[in-house]
C-alpha cells in the first residue's frame, strides 16, 4: 500500500474546511501510522501557476505544518485535479507494483474525486479513511453535504472503499505480504 497525501497546503487548510480540527487530526494519525509502519508516503501539491498566489514559491501553495512531510518522503506537483496528471507519479506507481493506494486530503469534491476515480481507473483499490478529506461550502452545496455525498455515496461500492479511521489504521499495520 501507498498513502497519498494530497494538497494539504498552507492556502487552503484552514477553519474554513469541513470539520477542520477533525480532518487534521484524523489525517495526522494516519500519517504517524503510516510512518511507523514503513508505508510509503507520497505527498502531492497542486501548481495553479504563476501569479496565481497558489504556485511554486508562494507561502499558500506549501505543505502545512501540521502535516509536513519528513526528509526521506518524496512530493511531486501536479497542475491538475487528478495526481495521475503527473506523468512522474503515475509512472512511478506504477512502476513500484502496489495495488492499493490509500488517499487523503483536500479538496473532497476538486482533487481527491478526480484521483479516486483515475485510480480506480487504473485498476488500483483505493482506501478513504473516514475524516481525512474535506473541502468548503460551495454555490451548490455546503461542505458537508458535499463530504457526505462523496464519501457515503459516491465512492463506496463504486471507486473505493470508505473505511473508518480505526480500520485504515489496522490495514496500515499489517505486515507486508
Amino acid at each position: 500500500m501507498i498513502l497519498l497525501a494530497i494538497d494539504i497546503q498552507k492556502g487552503i487548510t484552514d477553519s474554513r474546511l469541513y470539520n477542520y480540527e477533525r480532518f487534521i487530526d484524523n489525517t495526522v494519525k494516519i500519517l504517524d501510522s503510516a510512518r511507523k509502519n514503513h508505508v510509503e508516503i507520497i505527498y502531492i501539491q497542486h501548481d495553479d501557476g504563476p501569479g496565481s498566489g497558489f504556485s511554486m514559491g508562494d507561502e499558500d501553495f506549501e505543505i502545512a505544518e501540521q502535516v509536513k512531510p519528513e526528509a526521506n518522503e518524496k512530493i511531486f506537483c501536479k497542475t491538475i485535479n487528478s495526481c495521475f496528471g503527473n506523468a512522474e507519479l503515475a509512472d512511478y506507481l506504477k512502476k513500484t507494483g502496489e495495488k492499493q493506494l490509500m488517499i487523503v486530503g483536500l479538496q473532497t469534491n476538486f482533487c481527491i474525486d478526480a484521483t479516486v476515480k483515475s485510480a480506480f481507473e487504473r485498476g488500483y483499490e483505493v482506501i478513504i479513511p473516514e475524516g481525512t478529506n474535506s473541502t468548503f461550502d460551495n454555490d451548490y452545496m455546503d461542505a458537508e453535504t458535499t463530504y457526505k455525498y462523496y464519501n457515503d455515496m459516491m465512492w463506496p461500492g463504486r471507486f473505493a472503499r470508505c473505511v473508518s479511521l480505526d480500520e485504515a489504521i489496522s490495514m496500515l499495520e499489517r505486515e507486508p505480504e
